[in-house]
């Protein structure tokens, strides 16, 4: 037996599950890298998967599965570069148990990710916000599940897979109210909650009733939601909203921009930007940055400490129209 399958084995069994404690989701995302690589490498080269060896996966079999993803399969940059981070892990596991493959398996982690522009984060106002919760039509029961849904989203800052997991026992009202759930890399944190936000949801809860482990906001079949239907229902309303705020019509809204939003309704009151972190269960501070960038209004306080003796900070303002219409283009 070659070295690559019991050692793609252990990575999985010992690995990930035993020594990491990965998520399913983790677990999965790395079973997928996996099984696209030695389908290319069969592909390639014609042998078996379970007859390759840790050197037949060299650092040019790589390279090339790396831009085939982008090529033939139209992975984005960010998905590229999650699959390589797979591969890295595999191979620094491998590098402690066969260091006869040293050469091969350095050649690999020297791989470097591919850089990327990182766009702007889209978030909501708060005209828009108002509009797309008012597009929830509450004298329906889905109507009223869809408001309490977004308002918690655009409050609390929450993870589509977040809000899906949430069951009635993670709402805690009075003193102290706050909704739980289970992040990223399994990390549990608490998020406060605004006194609308609570009167909502105990309305909903009150009227949803059922057991403290069923989905907080389920089917009408009473199971959970995916995230498919979650996504569909805010385009659905995002739609609907435009009617009455067009800007909406140029954003393209989602789950996620419903946290971007949360974010930065934090950032524009002056929370500090650790604390934005942990709020949304960032493990890195500098996750946070991305908010900084989107928001016009920090770097024109920035400019306006910085300006020259003797001068009027603000905005810049064309002294005629058709000036003015130039500069908007």
């Amino acid at each position: 037996m070659t070295a690559l399958a019991p050692t793609l084995q252990a990575f999985f069994t010992e690995r990930l599950t035993a020594q990491l404690g990965a998520s399913p989701h983790t677990v999965a995302a790395y079973r997928d890298t996996f099984r696209l690589l030695l389908a290319f490498s069969t592909q390639r080269s014609g042998t078996k998967p379970s007859d390759l060896d840790l050197g037949d996966l060299d650092a040019g079999l790589i390279g090339e599965f790396l831009d085939h993803l982008e090529a033939d399969r139209h992975n984005s940059v960010t998905t590229r570069n999650n699959r390589l981070a797979a591969i890295h892990s595999l191979f620094s596991f491998a590098a402690r148990r066969h260091p006869e493959h040293a050469a091969t398996i350095a050649r690999v982690l020297a791989i470097e990710p591919k850089r990327f522009q990182r766009n702007t984060v889209t978030y909501l106002d708060a005209a828009e916000t108002d509009a797309l919760l008012a597009a929830c039509d509450q004298t329906t029961w889905t109507g009223r599940r869809d408001h309490a849904m977004i308002l918690l989203a655009v409050q609390t800052g929450l993870r589509v897979s977040e809000l899906i997991g949430l069951t009635d026992r993670d709402v805690t009202f009075g003193t102290g109210a706050n909704v739980r759930c289970v992040g990223k890399g399994r990390r549990q944190r608490a998020t406060p909650l605004l006194e609308l936000t609570e009167e909502v949801l105990a309305a909903w809860l009150a009227e949803r009733g059922g057991a403290p482990g069923d989905p907080l906001f389920p089917t009408i079949t009473g199971r959970t939601l995916s995230r498919d239907a979650i996504e569909h229902r805010i385009a659905h309303y995002v739609t609907k909203a435009a009617d009455s705020c067009p800007s909406l019509a140029t954003k393209h809204v989602t789950a996620h921009t419903l946290r971007h939003t949360a974010a930065m309704r934090l950032l524009l009151r002056g929370v500090n930007q650790t604390v934005i972190a942990l709020w949304l269960g960032h493990a890195q501070v500098t996750s946070t940055d991305r908010y900084l960038h989107a928001d016009m209004t920090q770097k024109e306080r920035a400019l306006a400490r910085t300006q020259p003796p003797g001068t009027r900070p603000g905005r810049y303002v064309p002294p005629d129209p058709l000036l003015a219409f130039l500069e908007a283009l």
